[in-house]
Parts: C-alpha cells; structure tokens; sequence
C-alpha cells in the first residue's frame, strides 16, 4: 500500500488471535551476547563465593542481585548506572517484602495474594519507567520463588545483604565495559538509526518510514542521555544528522508538496486543521520551491549510510562523515536541549510514574489483568495439588503485555517453551547431580542460552529458562525428578490457561483513549513546527525542539495505535486520522528540515 492511501478497516469489537506468527523465529538482537555475558559473570561470582564457603543453599538470595545484570545494556553508561542501581533497590525491596511475608505466615493463599500484589504492582512500575527488557517478570520469578521459600525472620538481614553484595557485583558488571568502551552504546544507536535510513532510501513506505524515524528518535534520547559532549559523541551527531537528513530526503519525497489542499485534509482527517491556514501556506511554501540541488546531493545514500553503520558499530574509530548541510545549527540545538534535560531527567521520571499510578492511565487495565489473573492462577493451582504454586504466578505474570494480541501471543511462546524445557531439564539433570559445580555450570549455561535465544523468540529462550529455573531448586537440596516436572508442567498450562482468560476478561478501553491523546499531540506537535517554520528567523534551537518533539509525538502515535490495534473489544479505530497524521507529521518533519538546512528543498513537480 503506497503511502498516499487511506484505508478503513470494518469496526470490530473481537480481534481474530494468530496460532503460527507467535512462534516464527526473528534474527538475533545485534547485542544479544552481552546480556548473557554479563548475566553469566554476574552469577558466577557470588555462586563460587558460596561454593567456596559451602553454602550454596543461599544461592537464591544471591541470584536476586545477579539476574539485575540482564537490565540497561541498551542504554549509555551515565543513565545505565543509576537504571541498574535502581534495578537493584527495587530487586531488594521485593525480596523485602517477599521474605518478611514467608517469614510470618505459612497460609498458601496469603502468599498468592502477596504475589499477585508484588506482580502488579511490578508491571505497572516498570512499564511506566520503561525499564527493560526483560521487564517486571525476572522482578516476579525472582520474588515469588521467594513467597514460598523457608524463612526465619531472624534470617532476612542477612539474606538481603546478600541480594545487595550480588547486586553490587552485577552493577559493576554492566557498568565496568565503561573503561574500555566509553561511547559503546551511543555507537550501536546511531548505527541502527543509519541502517534504518538505509532501509528506508532504498524501500521507501510506510513500515520503514516508521521504523527508520523511531531509530533516529532512539539515537538522539541515547546521545542526549550520554552526558557531556566528547570528540567522538560529536562524530555521533553528524552521523544521526546525515541519517535524519536521509529520512527527511525521503519524506519529503513522498509529500513533496501540497496544493490547494494539505495532505492532512485527506479523505476527512481535518489534521490541518490544527494549524492556521497562513502557517500551512508558509510550510506549503518552504517545501514546494525550488532550492540548491548541491545540498541535495549532499545527502547521504543507502549504500553510503550502510557502511558508515558497519564503521560505527565495529571496533574502529567512529567514521567522520563530511559536513552535513545545516549540522551547525543542529549540534546548536541538540547542545541547548542537553542543558535542558540536565534538570528535567529524574522530575520526569517521577512524574511518568504519577502518571501511571493515576486514575484514567492506561496502564492500570494491565495491572489489573497482572493481579487477577496471578492471583487465580494461583489460587487454582493450590486448588489441584501443588504445594508451591509460585510458577504459576509467574507464569501468569509473563504473559501480560500491552494487549491482548500480544499476550495471546506470550501465552502460546510461553507455554511451547516450558514444556519442552523440562524436557530438557530431564536429560540434564543426571549431570548436575555429579557435583555441585557441575550443577553451577548447568545454570551458568542455561543463564547464557536463555539471553542467547530469546531474541530469537521467547519460546526459544523459555526453553532454556525453564531447565535454569528448575536447578536453582537443587541448590537447596535434591527433590523427586517427576514431582518438579510434574508441578511445572500442571502450573505452566494453569498459568498461560488462567492467564490469558483474565487478560481477555479484564477490558482495556482506555487504549483507545491514549490513542486519542496521542492524535491530539501530534496535532498540537505538529501545529508548533508549522509555526516554528513560518517565522522569519526562526531560531536553530527552537527547529531543533519542535522537530524533535514532533518526533517523538510520531513514535507515540505508532506505539498507542499498534497497542490499541491489538486490545480486544474497542470500538472501531481511527484508521485515517491516524494514517493522514502521520503523513502530514512526516511531511512537516522534512519541511522543518528543509528550513534547517539539513536537505534541499525539493521541486515544484509531482505535487500532492
């Protein structure tokens, strides 16, 4: 479908849920390795400690602190620092909460509750910082194999100083590449931002448009969250401008123009609406004339953009690419949103959790379908049999994503992955009964593969996952082989049955209104570029702040309807005002660009 087509989609309130796309393998994360390698340091340390002082009985509390390894690898080393020490204040006040309850009641049914609880309330934090991946569930694994662990009150110091010693070593861990590769993840960043732009030069539509401009967003929030400006972070920047010129080089193309009416006008979407008619002449007017085609082919090509993405994510030196057109005006204003964030990053912070906490947020449903359907998976495990149902809960907890699509679809990975993983828990479990550091290397293993696979889809991983979860339990003394299977195979289609039931039980139409919000900021976005643009010397930081904003306010667009597209039982969508905002936001996005300098403007032919 071209760009320039608007299509409806027939109201429906019940959503067709796929059996075969779920379980199709992606290519692997670019950086899957170090994740596993830290998870695997991480775990080895404090695990040979306690081998060494034979009490490898302690190494759940110990693993707590380990698993906090897997968290902020996407992120630069100055935000990373505080993520995962974030990361590790919240591991330790769950496993807080978790043992002081362990310790003062043995009512199964009381610690179902706690662990529903801990889940939602897990979920709801974490999708409100956007920590992750992986997100709240490694929180709930840990935290409720602790619920229904044995516990003495007298013994909770000393079992959360051990969390912490662990969670000191994995901050360490994530931290430590800093010495070697200062700008590491601020590389990676940009390379996926220019091989987006590639992507998109070379296939220009709606999928890569979005792709590619939501990778230039990540980009700059990486570099922006980076810290001070070095030599090579400034290299960075002109490598992100030549990829946003190349997007914007694209965009432009696709909506080079309007005449006698704006793109968003289209087929009713009114988006133009938002802006005064002497703003859209002036943005109609900095788009349509003809400009400098030196500047134009001064943009980077696929090709060009390709190789520098290969320089940059190698080990070398960061590539300089030759002067963009308009890169002074844009380091200016990127120089001037730095200082801004320097004071607004943690108010921010607290406030998206206000926000989420607050009534009407749309991650309350979620929450909601984390606490009931945890709280009945557990419930109705307890009810068949199993003395320790925790798996259940966790189960459970890991199927809630943003809608019910997607958690439909973690029910179906979740459940094909647990049963074949305690398969593999039983061929492997004769080896790890040989000695305890054979049964040290089995977990180290299973750390290592399971952050190994699960990029390539979550079954995968959950095969590895599962055999990990279940030796961690040795650790503590050997059990009946065909009782540990037996408890996690009932808890596993318990849980994902439970799960996904609550989930399609407990409705979420507040997607549908986050949609709405999200329209209405990009209209609000957008109507500020246009009037940014008008002006007759607009300031390079004021361009800069309202294209970024105008990005960001796009990516938020595309994230609500893609969450709002998958909820069941909403009313019928917003398909063309959706699709015409995101092609007048494109469309202002290269026009503000135009008047930045960063591409030429494009030639009065071809107008829409």
């Amino acid at each position: 479908m071209s760009d320039s087509t608007i299509r409806t989609r027939q109201p429906s309130s019940v959503r067709r849920l796929p059996l075969v796309g779920p379980l199709r393998l992606a290519r692997p994360s670019d950086m899957w390795f170090k994740p596993a390698l830290s998870v695997v340091v991480a775990s080895a340390v404090p695990n040979l400690a306690l081998f060494a002082f034979g009490r490898l009985d302690l190494v759940m509390y110990t693993m707590a602190g380990s698993l906090c390894a897997l968290y902020g690898h996407s992120l630069p080393y100055a935000r990373r620092a505080r993520t995962v020490a974030g990361v590790v204040v919240g591991m330790l006040i769950g496993m807080a909460i978790s043992l002081v309850t362990a310790s003062l009641t043995d009512s199964t049914a009381v610690l179902i509750a706690v662990g529903a609880l801990l889940a939602a309330g897990q979920k709801v934090l974490c999708d409100a910082t956007r920590i992750g991946p992986p997100g709240p569930v490694i929180f709930t694994f840990v935290t409720s194999a602790a619920l229904f662990a044995p516990q003495h009150l007298g013994q909770v110091p000393g079992d959360l100083a051990l969390t912490v010693a662990a969670g000191a070593v994995s901050w360490l861990v994530t931290v430590g590449p800093a010495l070697l590769r200062r700008e590491g993840p601020e590389r990676r960043a940009t390379a996926r931002a220019l091989a987006a732009a590639a992507a998109y030069a070379d296939d220009p539509g709606h999928r890569t448009r979005h792709a590619a401009a939501a990778a230039v967003h990540t980009a700059w929030q990486t570099l922006l969250a980076a810290g001070r400006p070095t030599p090579v972070r400034r290299e960075l920047e002109r490598l992100v401008v030549h990829a946003e010129a190349a997007l914007a080089r694209g965009a432009l193309g696709a909506h080079p123009g309007v005449h006698g009416r704006p793109v968003g006008d289209a087929h009713g979407g009114g988006h133009a609406r938002t802006a005064d008619r002497d703003s859209e002449r002036a943005l109609t007017a900095v788009v349509t004339r003809t400009g400098d085609h030196e500047l134009e082919a001064r943009v980077a090509g696929p090709d060009r953009l390709r190789a520098w993405a290969r320089q940059t994510r190698a080990r070398g030196p960061v590539p300089t690419p030759p002067p963009a057109p308009g890169t002074a005006e844009e380091l200016s204003g990127i120089d001037a949103e730095r200082a801004a964030r320097r004071t607004a990053g943690r108010r921010d912070a607290r406030r998206a959790v206000l926000r989420a906490l607050a009534p009407g947020s749309p991650l309350l449903p979620i929450a909601a379908r984390a606490l009931i359907g945890c709280a009945l998976a557990g419930y109705v495990s307890m009810a068949v049999g199993v003395g320790r149902p925790y798996w259940a809960i966790v189960t459970a907890a890991s199927l809630y994503q943003a809608n019910v699509t997607l958690s439909w679809n973690r029910a179906l990975q979740r459940t094909l992955g647990n049963l074949l993983g305690v398969l593999v828990f039983a061929a492997v479990l004769p080896v790890s009964r040989t000695s305890s550091l054979a049964l040290i290397g089995c977990c180290l293993f299973f750390n290592f593969a399971a952050e190994a696979l699960i990029t390539r889809n979550y079954w995968l991983g959950s095969i590895a996952v599962t055999p990990m979860a279940l030796l961690v339990l040795e650790f503590g003394g050997t059990h009946p082989a065909g009782e540990l299977i037996g408890d996690r195979v009932l808890d596993t289609v318990i849980g994902a049955a439970v799960g996904i039931l609550a989930a399609m039980a407990v409705t979420n139409r507040r997607a549908t209104g986050r949609l709405e919000r999200a329209l209405a900021a990009t209209d609000r976005a957008r109507a500020h570029a246009v009037h940014v643009i008008a002006a007759p010397a607009p300031a390079p930081a004021a361009l800069d702040a309202a294209r970024r904003g105008l990005t960001g306010s796009l990516v938020e667009l595309r994230e609500a309807g893609d969450t709002a597209a998958g909820e069941w039982w909403q009313r019928a969508l917003p398909e063309e005002h959706i699709l015409a905002a995101e092609q007048a936001g494109h469309r202002t996005l290269a026009a503000t660009a135009t008047r930045q300098g960063l591409i030429a403007p494009a030639p009065e032919n071809g107008a829409v």
